[in-house]
């Protein structure tokens, strides 16, 4: 079985871009998900740290709509999922299970009425965080407002554990990380990490960290963006102008996504980035599972690949029409099938289920 716990392809839906056909720009499609063997993935509502209180709120509407639309126009290959029981019927009737995330609770204001919202529409996990401080907690990328959680966060951690849905520590900063592990009564998740000694990115988990999700019962979901995997990526200061101009004309293009020369520019940019830049492979990607795997345990370790909202996937890797690359290299260095199969999307399955179960004894 395959599920992975983050792609943010629902942004890109709002983008124009058609998952219903093949699209080579685009990571994620119903094709490329079939043609990967993908029994499930979790869909991120990924909001912009930036984006206005009522604005991140609507945003997060329009792409959990036009997820809703996507997987009902494919009824026939996919359906909205809310558990692994579901998951589990669904892959029985070959379907693709597809979850709903958020990322970056700013769509809840400080409103728990409107995180029951959003739990009713299916989304399972909240990252807490993404590029920016919120009304939350503190991020990774910044650390500065609350030293960790807030109050509010306090609230919100409860009522996710009352609900069953699971807390995203990745984006979080290292004091709302361990925030988190003390204040939450059921395990955490880092849905798409990797592993600070190895790649030293602020966003990847330390040694600690990765042995404290193990001790909790949690899950880490191993990131595929170069950034995360390795520290070469982008050192060249060539490689990283040409990493700048993409960042730029990304940005450029979803100002308008139906330009078309917006949208062709966008295009010659990701052909060069595979072209122009060294990245890390499928190997890399599997040094980052063996790392996390020795500090946190075979059972808590899984996919988490950032597909669509990456610019670039690693060598091999390129979208998730590839993704069983990773079980062939696993196999490659000795694991058994039974803990290729944890890896690969049982992990992901069990954690969330234990946060349900959690759930539960509360109520």
């Amino acid at each position: 079985m395959i599920y992975d716990s983050h792609m943010d392809t629902p942004s890109q839906l709002l983008r124009l871009r058609n998952v219903d056909i093949d699209n080579k720009y685009g990571h994620v499609d119903f094709p490329k998900l079939t043609r990967g063997g993908v029994d499930g993935a979790f869909f991120a509502l990924y909001t912009p740290p930036k984006t206005a209180p009522d604005a991140a709120t609507r945003y997060a509407l329009e792409m959990l709509s036009a997820t809703y639309d996507a997987v009902e126009r494919n009824s026939d290959l996919a359906a909205i999922t809310f558990s692994p029981e579901e998951a589990a019927n669904n892959r029985k009737d070959g379907l693709i299970s597809i979850f709903i995330g958020m990322e970056n609770g700013s769509p809840i204001q400080e409103n728990l009425s409107l995180l029951r919202t959003f739990y009713r529409l299916g989304v399972s996990y909240v990252t807490l965080t993404h590029n920016g401080d919120n009304a939350i907690a503190d991020a990774a990328s910044e650390g500065k407002k609350w030293n960790g959680l807030s109050p509010f966060g306090r609230q919100v951690v409860a009522e996710m554990n009352q609900l069953g849905m699971m807390i995203d520590l990745s984006h979080a900063s290292d004091k709302t990380f361990w925030d988190c592990i003390e204040a939450s009564k059921a395990p955490v998740i880092a849905s798409h990490s990797c592993c600070r000694s190895l790649c030293g990115h602020r966003r990847n988990l330390t040694d600690d960290m990765l042995k404290a999700l193990g001790e909790k019962d949690g899950y880490v979901g191993i990131n595929f963006y170069p950034a995360f995997l390795s520290d070469r990526f982008g050192a060249d200061p060539r490689e990283a102008a040409l990493l700048d101009e993409a960042e730029k004309a990304d940005q450029y293009w979803r100002l308008c996504p139906s330009d078309p020369e917006r949208t062709e520019a966008w295009h010659k940019i990701q052909d060069r980035l595979k072209e122009e830049i060294w990245r890390p492979g499928v190997k890399e990607v599997v040094d980052h599972i063996d790392y996390a795997v020795k500090l946190a345990g075979i059972d808590h370790v899984g996919l988490g690949s950032d597909f669509d909202g990456i610019c670039v996937g690693p060598e091999g890797l390129e979208d998730v029409s590839k993704i069983g690359a990773v079980a062939v290299e696993m196999r490659r260095r000795g694991y058994s099938e039974e803990d290729i199969e944890k890896v690969s999307g049982k992990n992901l399955m069990d954690v969330f289920q234990r946060i349900i179960n959690c759930s539960e004894l509360e109520r």
